[in-house]
């Protein structure tokens, strides 16, 4: 009877600690420690991760993979069964959901976040979310530049908190343009241990805008579908993203609406509001083309750490609470995009055709849009200058450049042909989780050249890039291959990222990211018309 009492009395002050939210000291983040003055280190997002793994079953900490500097890059796997593995997951049946934080290190929001969901996920009230998916939390994915702190780096945050890390890893890479070139050590890493293994069903990155002072807490998109299945954008973008900003609203009395920049050089009022463009480069687009749903967080840097904290974690609560509450139709829509994608090629190969180069454009008004009031003044030579007020208002009728049209189209194939000298190039696409086969026996097929009339490269570099654009034209034709050329078959379920990579005239493939150049400089490309290697077959 004694020990009965004893166990209640534990189980009841665990369940007070729980709601009180009082936690171990080695819980304690570094912006609550510091009233939100700082930021965490390295070193001080692993202790949490160790102290935490200590309390609970249900988290294991794993490495995606180390960064250049030698720092591990941690992935906490949240379940209520304590998973380890991706084929565990995969035995489950449950959702997947994968956040990661800190792609850029100076945007330190989601990195705190992701530590404070932890707590109230394993140990408080929100337990009840592992219930029905397994949840992936990478809280500092660049781990190297979060320590290379400095005062000064975020001006548009007034230095809160006081010091950050810089945006670009240690290659001096972008890790948020590195989507299709796959050139830094994270990415490979994301790729090869985590994206293709576990297949998350739904991607978030967690950023922070130093851009535009609209005057919501945070805005958010959706992954662009242009080449990919409509039914995951549409989804994400029509419904799930709609239904959290209404319940944050609510909830929270936070303003949440979609991402975009204005420009006072298009005068006062605000007309026009725009996206980022649809490039798979970033992560966030890339899942479109992968049948899989994702959303980008970007808190509003122009309030204070603590507040963006505040907002970035009432959005990823309501978005766990939405695929807890919707995982079996995440799902079920997410494999009927992939069905969708796969039925298109082996139905429609050879007369279909689907974007390869596309134009931001605006098919809707937002209603309601809250920014900053700007006042102008004339100046000496005759021009108009605007100066931000402290006042926020609304504007109705606000042009929203958040859709993309196709000014080029190319014909989707049953799949293409890859001669062995382009080894590098069949083993980039397997990085990417796309399946790659070898011609076992000479063969012919029938399909499509395309000569490139020219190759137009950029005169500033981008990411260490002079980027690629060609021209030219598609003619009918016959090639015979040899045993050991590699073939990639379409109708599987990255069709719509393949075609994307490998399509000439496409706005962000393997083309635009310098991976043909030398081949086609040699073969005189400029100078001549050169067929560009790789073949598009429609059969055999």
């Amino acid at each position: 009877m004694k020990k009965r009492f004893i166990l209640l009395l534990l189980l009841s002050s665990y369940f007070v600690y729980a709601q009180q939210n009082i936690w171990p000291e080695a819980l304690i983040i570094t912006p609550e420690k510091s009233n939100f003055v700082k930021t965490s280190t390295h070193k001080e997002v692993i202790d949490f991760l160790d102290a935490i793994q200590k309390l609970s079953k249900q988290v294991k900490v794993i490495s995606m993979g180390k960064s250049q500097e030698g720092k591990d890059i941690p992935v906490a796997i949240l379940s209520k069964t304590g998973i380890a593995t991706a084929e565990e997951a995969h035995k489950s049946g449950k959702l997947v959901v994968y956040i990661q934080g800190n792609i850029h290190a100076g945007e330190v929001e989601g990195k705190e976040t992701l530590m404070m969901l932890m707590r109230d996920i394993l140990l408080g009230d929100k337990n009840y979310l592992l219930d029905n998916q397994i949840l992936l939390f990478a809280p500092i994915y660049n781990t190297d530049s979060n320590d290379k702190m400095e005062k000064g780096r975020r001006p548009s945050q007034e230095d809160s908190p006081l010091e950050v890390g810089i945006r670009e890893n240690s290659q001096g890479l972008d890790l948020n343009r590195d989507g299709i070139k796959h050139e830094a050590v994270e990415t490979q890493q994301l790729f090869t241990n985590i994206i293709t293994p576990w297949d998350p069903q739904v991607f978030v990155d967690l950023h922070t805008t130093n851009g535009t002072w609209h005057a919501y807490s945070l805005t958010w998109a959706p992954s662009y579908h242009y080449a990919g299945e409509f039914a995951t954008y549409n989804y994400t973008n029509n419904t799930m993203l709609p239904a959290i900003t209404k319940t944050v609203q609510e909830k929270y009395g936070l303003y949440l609406g979609p991402y975009g920049d204005y420009s006072v050089q298009e005068g006062w009022p605000v007309k026009n509001f725009y996206t980022y463009n649809h490039h798979p480069r970033y992560l966030i687009n890339q899942f479109s083309l992968r049948n899989r749903m994702a959303i980008l967080s970007e808190a509003f840097a122009h309030e204070r750490f603590y507040q963006r904290i505040n907002s970035t974690r009432a959005f990823v609560v309501e978005i766990l609470n939405y695929t807890h509450s919707h995982g079996a139709e995440i799902l079920q829509i997410n494999k009927k995009a992939e069905d969708d994608a796969i039925r298109l090629v082996r139905e429609q190969a050879g007369k279909a055709k689907k974007g390869v180069r596309f134009k931001m454009v605006s098919k809707e008004k937002l209603q309601n849009f809250l920014t900053y009031d700007y006042t102008g003044y004339k100046k000496e030579d005759g021009t108009t200058s605007w100066l931000r007020t402290g006042n926020i208002v609304k504007f109705n009728d606000v042009n929203y450049y958040g859709q993309f049209d196709a000014v080029t189209e190319s014909t989707l194939p049953s799949g293409y042909i890859i001669p062995a000298a382009f080894k590098n190039i069949a083993l980039h696409l397997q990085k990417l989780g796309v399946k790659v086969e070898q011609l076992q026996k000479g063969q012919s097929y029938t399909g499509e050249i395309f000569s490139v009339e020219k190759l137009k490269k950029s005169e500033r570099k981008f990411e260490g890039h002079f980027m690629a654009a060609a021209e030219g034209k598609f003619s009918a034709g016959t090639r015979k291959f040899k045993k050991g050329d590699y073939i990639v078959a379409l109708d599987q379920p990255l069709a719509n990222l393949i075609f994307y990579m490998l399509e000439p005239q496409s706005d962000d493939g393997l083309v635009t990211w310098n991976f043909f150049d030398e081949a086609l400089s040699t073969a005189g490309t400029n100078n001549k018309l050169v067929e560009y290697p790789v073949f598009k077959y429609y059969k055999k």
